[in-house]
């Protein structure tokens, strides 16, 4: 039987354990939308280390290994500095942690755009380095080629339109996209592009909902909401933006919990407790026998 690795949490170190294979497919997911409608909306979060991935892999049909990580974990000002080499090694991470969930890894900024045959070579490298089953890509219409060249040398693509976060630079922001005609066409057009190309499934962000349900009815392939609408076929959302890790977050993130103040908490007494020698006790020290 194929097996795949995850971390045993009853030991101090990330020794393997073998568990069933038990991951779903991209067929499955794209499977998920059958006639303009999906059975049951799917669930995404992002994932960067192997412990965030086993927490979220039971109650996830995929994670996204997203290059938002380079905010996240690296604290840089945008998406675009975060390298190949960032990608993979949190894939690989990712992939460790899970067993069920599709993971699904970010092609960064400038990894992709120069040509079919550079994104086909950073692709591999993204998926055959961490053993993620898919790579995900900004960029509608004009990027339709590249996924279809991509898709037919056996790399599933999850397409990315709206808000691009990589193109910060041009967009001039992180502003909500598709406030006029022209741009909610074009943002509808780019998704269809991206559909006949053979994407498996499209992120639509930061777009007027009315504008992510036409798109959303416009395509064979699920599409999955950021800012947008509860009528596409799935959510994502950065996972410690929805925990409350950051005070500030996007209009669109709901916090459902708010983990920076749990852990302050927790570090300021256990701060107090080592200032007033109060730590370690007994109870985690090594004592003589007898």
């Amino acid at each position: 039987m194929s097996t795949t690795f995850q971390l045993d949490t009853s030991t101090s170190r990330a020794n393997p354990t073998p568990q069933p294979m038990k991951r779903l497919t991209v067929p499955k997911i794209r499977a998920r939308k059958s006639e303009g409608d999906s059975r049951e909306p799917l669930v995404m979060l992002t994932a960067y280390t192997a412990r965030q991935a086993q927490l979220l892999d039971a109650h996830c049909d995929m994670l996204l290994v997203g290059d938002s990580l380079g905010q996240v974990i690296y604290g840089l000002p945008s998406t675009v500095p975060v390298t190949l080499d960032m990608m993979v090694n949190h894939a690989a991470a990712v992939v460790r942690g899970s067993y069920h969930a599709v993971v699904v890894v970010d092609m960064p900024f400038g990894s992709y755009e120069g040509s079919k045959e550079k994104a086909f070579d950073s692709a591999a490298r993204l998926l055959k380095e961490s053993g993620a089953a898919a790579v995900k890509l900004e960029g509608g219409e004009q990027m339709a080629e590249t996924v279809a060249f991509l898709n037919q040398r056996g790399i599933p693509v999850m397409g990315h339109v709206g808000l691009t976060p990589q193109a910060v630079n041009v967009l001039g922001g992180y502003m909500a996209r598709g406030r006029d005609e022209a741009e909610a066409q074009k943002i509808i057009g780019d998704a269809k592009a991206l559909d006949e190309a053979g994407a498996f499934a499209i992120v639509l962000e930061g777009v007027l909902e009315p504008i992510a349900v036409e798109a959303t009815r416009a395509v064979a392939c699920p599409t999955i909401g950021i800012g947008a609408s509860a009528q596409c076929d799935g959510q994502v959302l950065v996972t410690e933006d929805m925990l409350g890790m950051f005070d500030r977050v996007p209009r669109f993130v709901k916090k459902y919990e708010n983990i920076a103040d749990v852990i302050e908490k927790t570090v300021a007494q256990y701060a107090e407790e080592v200032r007033g020698r109060a730590f370690p006790s007994s109870d985690q020290t090594y004592q003589p026998k007898g």
